[in-house]
């Protein structure tokens, strides 16, 4: 499955156009290399999105077939830390 089409898929990203401009822009890397949107996704890379405000680190555990429910997309990937700038701000300043 295509990088964007997994990240739409499994409720990431709202939509398959959002997906492919985040890794146009070079927000999005799997195994710390930026990918583009054709990248085909394969269980156990480790993917890494910029959204801006927060940063999702994942490990792919399952490509789904298709578009999922939420319940069915969260077991697809694992969540290794997921940080918004907000909060590292935050704990920089408090440090």
């Amino acid at each position: 499955m295509r990088l964007d089409v997994f990240l739409h898929a499994v409720c990431l990203l709202k939509s398959r156009t959002l997906a492919k401009e985040a890794c146009d822009r070079g927000r999005v890397t799997v195994n710390g290399a930026p990918a583009k949107g054709s990248h085909t996704v394969h269980a156990g890379e480790r993917v890494r999105v910029d959204l801006g405000t927060r940063v999702l680190d994942l490990e792919v555990t399952a490509v789904p077939p298709g578009r999922t429910s939420r319940r069915e997309a969260a077991a697809c990937y694992r969540l290794r830390s997921g940080s918004s700038e907000e909060t590292d701000d935050k704990e920089r300043a408090e440090s």
